[in-house]
């Protein structure tokens, strides 16, 4: 079950278009995906739009991202570059107040 840690680094979050389209990329796949805040406070099914919502991740929010299934690895990959593109929105370095959290 490969694991990565990924940052949300776009202006806004992971606000509801940006959501929508992480659900979309990992309904794509077969693998089960997860993604689950660094601090423990929440955890979401990639799949499920809700969830994501739930997981309230504001700009500079370190999430940890799972999948697991017969595409894990290409599913992992395809959404890692989603984070790192800022969701093809623009993307901003964070203040020196959010980089010390």
């Amino acid at each position: 079950m490969p694991e990565c840690n990924v940052t949300v680094c776009n202006r806004l979050g992971l606000h509801a278009r940006a959501a929508a389209r992480l659900v979309r990329r990992a309904s794509r796949f077969t693998s089960d995906i997860r993604l689950e805040r660094l601090d423990r406070s929440a955890a979401a099914d990639a799949k499920s739009i809700l969830s994501v919502l739930l997981l309230a991740a504001s700009r500079g929010t370190h999430l940890s991202l799972r999948t697991h299934g017969d595409d894990e690895q290409h599913a992992m990959e395809a959404l890692r570059e989603l984070f790192q593109g800022g969701f093809g929105e623009e993307v901003e370095a964070p203040s020196p107040l959010e980089a010390g959290k």
